[in-house]
Parts: C-alpha cells; structure tokens; sequence
C-alpha cells in the first residue's frame, strides 16, 4: 500500500492536526459500502448541496444530526408487512449511516425529502471576527474590513 508520509508537514504547520488525520484516515481502506449513492455539489462559492438517493425512506426513518464538523446522517427503515412473497428484491432496504466532515464555520441550512432523494444544503459562514481587517499603524482603530478577490467578484 503507497502512503503519503505527512511527517515533515506536521513538523512546520502548526493546528493542521484534525486535517492530516482526516486525510491518513481517508487513506484507510474503508469497508466498501457505497450505500446510500450520494453527490456533493458546489452551487456558489459558499454554498454546497449534498444529495443522497434514499428510495423507499420517509421523513420518519431518517436521522440527521450536525455537530461541529461533523455530518451525520442515519435511516433505519421499519418493519412493514407485506401481502405477498417477493419473487425478487432490488429495491436496497438496509438501514445506513453517512458521515461528511465539514469545513470549520459550514452549517446545515435546509434538509428536504422529495422523489426518493435527501437533499441536505450546506452554508459556510466566516463570523465577523475572523475575517482579515486592515490595522492602521501608530495604534489607531481598525481602518476596514478587508475585501478579498472572492468578495469583490461577489459584490460585482
């Protein structure tokens, strides 16, 4: 197995932890399980959409719990009785659990259920305080909030 060795990284960058883990973690071989089929979409700079293909799922078989960082998504589907004797089964009626890190400041906005797909959109939101501001020398107040190239193609 070729593994990417992050050593000399770790030795000059400071907070980058949680990144590396989670990189060396993705590096794993994970079990193979693709279920539930999902995409991740970017619908503007700061804006995602996740949408998972849940079919046969209602509202009341999901979970969904965000946690800093952290996306988790669960369905359990209920024991329903059945008429007949199935002849064949293909429609997957497993239960599942997703998770999907998250970037530091991205929140869960909106979450809907409709034609079998769960479509979860994602917000990040940079607070006030951690944007870069402009600092005047000689110890005077801050002068401006800085614009970045990305928020001046946003304000055009």
């Amino acid at each position: 197995m070729n593994r990417f060795d992050f050593t000399p990284y770790r030795r000059n960058m400071v907070g980058f932890d949680r990144l590396f883990d989670m990189l060396e973690g993705n590096a794993r071989p994970n079990s193979g399980d693709n279920y539930p089929p999902f995409n991740i979409e970017r619908r503007g700079q700061d804006a995602y959409r996740i949408t998972l293909a849940i079919a046969g799922f209602k509202p009341a078989d999901l979970d969904i719990v965000a946690q800093q960082n952290l996306l988790v998504i669960k369905g359990a589907k209920k024991e329903e009785g059945s008429d007949g004797e199935f002849l064949h089964v293909g429609i997957a009626n497993r239960g599942f659990e997703r998770r999907f890190e998250l970037a530091d400041f991205v929140r869960v906005e909106n979450a809907d259920l409709a034609d079998g797909l769960l479509v979860i959109d994602l917000v990040r939101e940079v607070p006030e305080a951690m944007k870069p501001k402009k600092i005047a020398i000689g110890g005077q107040k801050v002068l401006e909030v800085v614009k970045t190239d990305e928020d001046q193609a946003n304000a055009a």
